[in-house]
């Protein structure tokens, strides 16, 4: 049985996994996994108003990348190599961020059933970046959804992929 290597690319918004994990997709022959993030209603509204869509907007993204997890790694893996521009994990460190007490109580009660069934990565590349070069390249790739976060978010959510 051949191998057939799983690798996450990981970092704060802006920081380059995108960019990366096509890089390396092509550098490796491997299958490509990004992140489907455009699908979620409450992202726009998420970021002009964190505390009223943080619950909603949360609960997509893990259920979205549940669903994406899933469907696509066991039998992208079947066929070869693997890069994804996202871990699964990820979706908990974004949840700790924005949400809080009861809302955060069930989220990690649904973060634990799921996570167990989700496959963890042979390799995960942790990328970062300060977070004016983040700013500055959210601001580059100008995504209407995105011009409303805020320098301290993105300074918090630097802060917690260091944690990490």
């Amino acid at each position: 049985m051949n191998f057939a290597p799983y690798i996450a690319i990981e970092g704060p918004i802006g920081v380059g996994k995108t960019t990366l994990a096509r890089l390396l997709g092509e550098a490796l022959g491997a299958e490509v996994l990004l992140e489907v993030f455009e699908e979620n209603p409450f992202l726009s509204a998420f970021y002009a108003d964190r505390a009223r869509y943080a619950f909603q907007t949360q609960i997509f993204f893990l259920l979205s990348r549940y669903r994406q997890q899933q469907k696509i790694v066991a039998e992208a893996l079947a066929r070869g190599p693997l890069v994804s521009d996202y871990l699964f994990a990820k979706d908990r460190l974004f949840a700790r961020l924005n949400l809080s007490g009861d809302e955060l109580a069930v989220y990690e009660q649904l973060y634990a059933a799921l996570s167990e069934r989700v496959r963890t990565p042979d390799l995960v590349v942790y990328l970062r970046a300060r977070t004016d070069v983040l700013l500055q390249r959210i601001a580059y790739r100008d995504r209407s959804y995105e011009r409303a976060i805020s320098r301290d978010y993105i300074e918090d959510l630097r802060r917690a992929y260091d944690d990490f």
